[in-house]
């Protein structure tokens, strides 16, 4: 731990260097405001102590730097003329403690071991916050898939995540646009803070924009207190606008403007409210189309469209059927009364594979789940699948076009692989995620040939 002690008078200095180097600290010290200055940058210390008056530069010129140099770097001010005055400015401004002058030197060690103490748990929670998005970028909150067309528009959105760009995900109903949202906040800096959403067409054009902007008192029939709205109660971080492309030219128009402006002003009144948020916007339209016929403002799609993200739909990545069935039916075994880990059969592993999915993603889940409640045991069969599904013709893809339907090695080998990239590569965890021993997970790297 290094310490920079700042102090003008000498005999101070000499004594406080005695003190901390007998304590095992790394000392560094200046006599004057300005060498101290320079010190923060040269010296990187991990703690400062410093004298409040000093010619050229005070002690508060030294807090204000060492917090703009490092954040978290504690900053201990000692006067031998407090004030209160002096006091409030400089707990104000970030001190880490106030110590008046002349002080016993076990208290002021304790005080240091204190802030060195507060600087490590600050480090160390930043350095998991960035695991835990280290692990989300190549964990269990990434969404599953192995198609490359898939795996094209997950890479661009942990790209994209770290920038403060409005992004625009389109796709067909059920394909994930909300999961990828979801994705992408927890990767951007506004994790932290609140991921609200709105489906732009489930409400009416008058409550959506009293939803989204807000509103006050009287405004309207029913207004009995002012609602901030949405927009505003999502500051700093992500606000998901789900089906764009239902919402009214009216509220497009006021949409617009709070992007633009990064304000909006509540219906009925007349004063406009900041807003620092994120937006991602998603569609099942083609909004070019809809531009065309005068249904949604150029203007707007342009202000959406900075990154667009186009999420396939199952039908073309049929190879991660089998990865997300064994997913979802994972996902079932761990949040429902019935901890069964079910199992697919060949069958029943061919009938989904084959099958069309207009649902896309959410339809799979829709039919795993109805198949789990009527399996009678652990293994579901192709009789347990909705008729929809188990009657789908088999010739869907051309003999030519249609890829082969992967054993359940394949599926197993696939699902492996993506559970150890889930957690980072620690086997240990991993077989607790499989729900099989350490030894088991050895025996079947081996045997699939994954590299460990």
């Amino acid at each position: 731990m290094k310490i920079l002690l700042v102090d003008d008078e000498t005999a101070i200095l000499e004594t406080l260097s005695i003190l901390f180097r007998g304590e095992g600290y790394d000392v560094a010290i200046a006599d004057s405001g300005p060498k101290a200055l320079a010190a923060l940058e040269d010296e990187k210390p991990d703690l400062v102590l410093t004298d409040i008056r000093m010619p050229g530069a005070g002690g508060l010129d030294v807090l204000s730097e060492a917090r703009r140099v490092d954040p978290e770097m504690p900053v201990i001010l000692m006067t031998a003329q407090a004030s209160l005055q002096s006091a409030v400015r400089a707990v104000n401004e970030g001190a880490y403690y106030y110590l008046q002058k002349p002080f016993a030197n076990d208290e002021l060690l304790a005080i240091c071991r204190r802030a060195a103490e507060a600087r490590e748990l600050k480090v160390e929670n930043k350095r998991l916050k960035k695991e835990i998005k280290k692990r989300s970028r190549n964990g269990s909150d990434r969404p599953v898939g192995i198609a490359a067309r898939f795996i094209e528009v997950l890479e661009l959105a942990e790209t994209v995540a770290a920038t403060g760009s409005t992004v625009l995900i389109s796709g067909e109903s059920g394909t994930g646009k909300e999961v990828v949202a979801r994705y992408i906040h927890a990767l951007s800096d506004r994790s932290d803070s609140s991921f609200l959403s709105i489906n732009c067409g489930a409400l009416p054009e008058s409550l959506l924009e009293s939803e989204l902007f807000g509103h006050v008192k009287g405004s309207f029939t029913g207004a009995v207190r002012d609602n901030e709205g949405l927009l505003v109660a999502a500051a700093g971080g992500t606000f998901f606008l789900d089906e764009i492309g239902e919402m009214s030219p009216s509220t497009q128009v006021k949409l617009l403007r709070a992007i633009q402006e990064r304000e909006v002003i509540p219906v009925g009144a007349t004063k406009a409210v900041p807003v620092d948020v994120r937006i991602i916007a998603a569609t099942n339209r083609d909004l070019e189309e809809e531009i065309a016929r005068g249904a949604f403002r150029s203007d707007l799609y342009y202000r959406l469209n900075v990154i667009q993200l186009h999420l396939p739909p199952l039908r073309e990545r049929t190879e991660d059927v089998p990865l997300l069935a064994r997913y979802f039916l994972a996902k079932l075994s761990a949040s429902g009364e019935d901890a069964r880990a079910r199992t697919l059969t060949d069958q029943a592993l061919e009938v989904l594979t084959r099958y069309d999915w207009p649902g896309n993603v959410r339809e799979l889940e829709n039919a795993l789940e109805r198949a789990a409640v009527l399996a009678k045991g652990e293994v579901i069969s192709a009789e347990a699948l909705p008729d929809r599904v188990r009657e789908a013709p088999r010739q869907r893809l051309a003999a030519e076009e249609a890829p082969p339907n992967p054993t359940m090695e394949v599926v197993e080998r696939a699902y492996i692989q993506w559970v150890l990239q889930a957690e980072g590569g620690n086997k240990t965890r991993a077989a607790e995620v499989l729900g099989i021993d350490p030894s088991t997970l050895y025996r079947k790297l081996n045997r699939y040939g994954i590299e460990e």
